[in-house]
Parts: structure tokens; sequence; C-alpha cells
């Protein structure tokens, strides 16, 4: 009987894995990923609107942050930064995804340069076929 449970249980977990390992579903998370960097560098936020949940949760230096506060922020950014992706990975949880990596940030900010490492995690589910951003958080790293 519970051989009967487990295994498809074991089936199905093993080819979660295998569609996000053999590109089923990690292309289409990385792609979110850099349209969200590509929209956030050209101050889309018609854009970043598509990309976030409506819920979207945000953590950046300790503070949270709404949907609504990220997309005012880059609407009136007074701050002009490139962001250069690191190396990432996707875990997939069924219709959830996590992405874990870093970021270097360049640029300047009220006159000063600006260069930052970033360390971040980002949670996307899947919403009727489309994956959206529900949560992120980013820290700097240690100089």
């Amino acid at each position: 009987m519970r051989a009967t449970i487990w295994l498809p249980m074991l089936v199905w977990a093993g080819l979660l894995c295998a569609e996000a390992q053999e590109g089923g579903v990690e292309p289409v998370i990385l792609a979110q990923e850099q349209a969200w960097v590509d929209a956030q560098a050209r101050g889309d936020n018609a854009a970043l609107d598509r990309i976030f949940d409506a819920a979207l949760v945000y953590i950046e230096d300790g503070r949270f942050v709404t949907k609504g506060e990220y997309l005012s922020r880059v609407r009136h950014a007074d701050s002009h930064s490139q962001i250069a992706a690191g190396a990432m990975t996707v875990y997939l949880f069924g219709s959830t995804a996590i992405v874990v990596g870093t970021y270097r940030e360049t640029g300047t900010h009220n006159g000063t340069k600006l260069l930052r490492q970033w360390r971040f995690i980002d949670t996307w589910v899947n919403k009727k076929g489309i994956w959206m951003l529900v949560a992120a958080g980013a820290a700097p790293l240690s100089k």
C-alpha cells in the first residue's frame, strides 16, 4: 500500500526536476529575470507592471517595498544605473520557481559613482500560464 502512494510521488518529483534541468521552465524563468533587468534599465513601468504580481513582496536593504512603491521609485529615479546579472540557479517546485543569484549595479546616484554587488532570491509563480514575480529580496554583498 505504501509503495502505491510513494511511487507516483517519486515519479512526479523526478519529472519536475528533469523539466527544470532539461530546459523546460528554466529558460522561461531566466528570460523573465532578464526582462526585469531590461525594463528596469529602460525605466519601463508598463513592462515591470506585467512582470510583477499585484501583491509583490520585495525586500531591499532590509526594507519592505510594495509593487506601487517600486514602480514609483523607477518612475522618479534620480539615479542612473546598469545591472549586470551574475550566475543564477533556478529551483522548481511545481508551479513555483525560486531563483538565487548575484548581480552587479554600476552607475551614478546624485552625482556620486555607484558600484554595488548584490545577492538575491526571487520567487516566481505560474498563474494561468504566466510566470509572475511574487516575492524578491536583495542584500548587498560584503566587500
